[in-house]
C-alpha cells in the first residue's frame, strides 16, 4: 500500500515541502505563528536539511502511496546513549492521520532501529501536542519533562520512550 524508502539531498525539496504543509495546521493550536516560521526557517531550510542528509546526522524515510508524498521521518543513533537511537521527526499530511500512514512510518524507523542492534527509541513531543495519544498507542511512555530553549522560545516537551 505504501512505499518507504531512504532520501537522499534530492529529496530536501519534498521534505521541505511537506514540513510547510503539515506544521501549520499541525502546530497553530498549540504555538503562536512566530514561533513556527521561526521553527520551520531553522529546521527546514535547504541547508539545514542537505546538511543533515549529507553528513548522515540524521537518516530521513519518506512515505508514499502513487508515487505521490505523503509523510516524513527522521532518526539517529542518540550522541549520549549508545543503545538509544531518537526520532527527530515524524509527519504525516493531515488528510492522512488516523490511516495508518504514521504508524507504517514509525514501525519502518523501529525495525531500522531494531537490525541496528538497539533496545530503545526516544523522542520529543510537545506537552500539549494531541499527538502524543498515538506514540502512547505504538507503546511509547513518558520518560520526563523537559523545555528546551529555541531561539527566543521554548520547547516544552516530553521525552518518550519505547523499549523495543
Amino acid at each position: 500500500m505504501y512505499t518507504i524508502r531512504e532520501a537522499t539531498v534530492n529529496d530536501v525539496e519534498t521534505i521541505k515541502q511537506l514540513a510547510h504543509e503539515i506544521w501549520w495546521p499541525t502546530y497553530l493550536p498549540i504555538l503562536p505563528a512566530d514561533q513556527i516560521e521561526f521553527m520551520l526557517a531553522d529546521r527546514y531550510s535547504t541547508a539545514m536539511l542537505t546538511e543533515q542528509i549529507n553528513s548522515g546526522e540524521q537518516t530521513f524515510l519518506l512515505l508514499y502511496a502513487d508515487e505521490q508524498p505523503l509523510a516524513f521521518a527522521a532518526y539517529s543513533a542518540d550522541d549520549k546513549d549508545p543503545e538509544v537511537y531518537r526520532l527527530h521527526k515524524l509527519y504525516s499530511l493531515p488528510s492522512t492521520q488516523g490511516k495508518g500512514v504514521g504508524k507504517a512510518l514509525l514501525n519502518a524507523v523501529i525495525e531500522r532501529v531494531k537490525s541496528a542492534g538497539k533496545t530503545t527509541l526516544e523522542l520529543n513531543v510537545h506537552r500539549d501536542n494531541p499527538v502524543r495519544g498515538f506514540y502512547e498507542k505504538m507503546g511509547f511512555v513518558i520518560a520526563y519533562e523537559v523545555d528546551i530553549p529555541f531561539g527566543k522560545y521554548f520547547l516544552n516537551d516530553y521525552v518518550m520512550r519505547k523499549d523495543l
